[in-house]
């Protein structure tokens, strides 16, 4: 396949998360639609962690699998990937807690450089929703990157109609994802820019592209490991600050069918990829 065949792969599967974002600028005084939304962001996320987590698994799996299976096997890959896993996913927690943190505290201060009146920035980082819609997009681009490299390494191989199976189900998913990243914008009434949801777009988007490029040419099972692990630390500290906005609005049957629209939403995009046996 030509480079252009691979971009036009990678960019399908990766913008299709924009079709999820005008969702971010809908108008409502609806608590409850609020508190559904954000509800339903959480069950997405759920779905999208533990899909991470499983296919982060596999390789371990793989390599303990070798060295039980054959005598005097080494089990030094097994114990790599292992670390690999734990310090990733450790990264991807606390590095988020930690940035979260320093943002918070710079805009309690006023050291955030001031765009357009009262914003902090076009991605408004200022503002606790946005900041959370930031840190969401930031994890959905880390597990999009790992997407990427799937579809890469397919195509790569010769396996097109796998490639292009591929493509549909990750981009079915980030259509579904595109609204998860702006959910905590709308369930508090916030009303983001066009151009707040194109960047945040572009992030958790874009990495799809890059890793349908790089697995072309590059082929790792660790690599791939430390940016699933990666995306699924991220992923679970947004989850438990979504759980923690949940919580204050007091909705407390909304809030679990709009956890099992969400889940149920994941799973139903994620049956056109097992469908092909991928």
């Amino acid at each position: 396949m030509s480079i252009g065949s691979f971009i036009v792969l990678g960019a399908i599967a990766g913008f299709t998360i924009f079709l999820g974002l005008p969702v971010g600028r809908l108008k409502t005084q609806s608590a409850t639609l609020r508190a559904f939304l954000n509800a339903v962001t959480i069950g997405v996320l759920l779905f999208l962690l533990w899909d991470v987590l499983s296919h982060a698994v596999e390789p371990i799996d793989g390599a303990m699998a070798q060295a039980t299976g054959k005598p005097f096997a080494s089990w030094l890959p097994f114990v790599g990937m292992v670390i690999v896993l734990f310090a990733s996913v450790s990264l991807g927690l606390l590095g988020l807690v930690a940035y979260d943190r320093w943002v918070a505290k710079r805009a309690g201060k006023g050291t955030l450089r001031v765009v357009s009146g009262s914003h902090t920035g076009l991605l408004r980082l200022g503002e606790a929703p946005s900041r959370l819609a930031f840190l969401i997009a930031v994890g959905i681009g880390l597990h999009n990157f790992a997407e990427g490299l799937a579809i890469g390494q397919s195509a790569a191989a010769g396996q097109i109609s796998l490639a292009v199976v591929l493509v549909i189900g990750f981009g079915l998913h980030n259509a579904t994802e595109g609204f998860g990243i702006t959910a905590p914008l709308a369930a508090e009434a916030v009303r983001p820019s066009w151009g707040q949801l194109a960047v945040l777009g572009v992030i958790g988007g874009a990495p799809t592209l890059v890793g349908t490029l790089l697995g072309a040419v590059f082929v790792n099972d660790v690599v791939s490991l430390a940016f699933l692990a990666l995306a699924a630390g991220s992923i679970l500290y947004v989850i438990v600050q979504l759980v923690g906005v949940a919580l204050k609005m007091s909705k407390g049957f909304t809030l679990y069918c709009g956890i099992l629209v969400g889940l149920f939403a994941g799973f139903a995009t994620d049956f056109i990829v097992t469908a092909a046996g991928a």
